[in-house]
């Protein structure tokens, strides 16, 4: 499905001919497999658990995308890669937190709830003087 949308923004961004987006589609899927990480194919060992990376490690594309990285070791090949993983404590925070600012928008909106409420009060007290003062 991605080398659709790939070839679809092909078509729109570069003004390319369908057939040559399918064409470049292609030559992606047909990529040799020793270039493509083993443990997208193989089965593999955790060698070294999820860490944070370290400032050298940065370099490292595996890093980018969350911060975290493991080792592993690929069993077919013998190769040793790193992975990008997720941190527990990570997630554990980014929990919390959302925990955290759910219950303080809570709370906002229930003090904004009562004081419209004892606001429309008042006005409803006012009308009902008003009225028993016209009497």
């Amino acid at each position: 499905m991605g080398h659709v949308i790939c070839a679809g923004l092909a078509l729109l961004l570069c003004g390319i001919s369908p057939a040559a987006a399918m064409a470049a589609g292609d030559e992606r899927r047909s990529a040799s497999p020793v270039s493509a990480a083993c443990w997208r194919v193989e089965e593999f060992v955790v060698a070294q658990e999820c860490s944070a990376c370290t400032g050298f490690q940065m370099t490292v594309p595996e890093c980018s995308p969350t911060g975290f990285v493991e080792q592993i070791n690929c069993a077919g090949s013998k190769r040793a890669e790193f992975k990008s993983c997720r941190s527990a404590l990570q997630d554990s925070r980014s929990f919390w937190h959302f925990v955290g600012s759910s219950l303080a928008l809570a709370a906002g909106a229930s003090i904004l709830v009562l004081w419209r409420q004892r606001l429309l009060d008042r006005k409803a007290l006012e009308k009902v003087r008003k009225q028993m003062e016209s009497i």
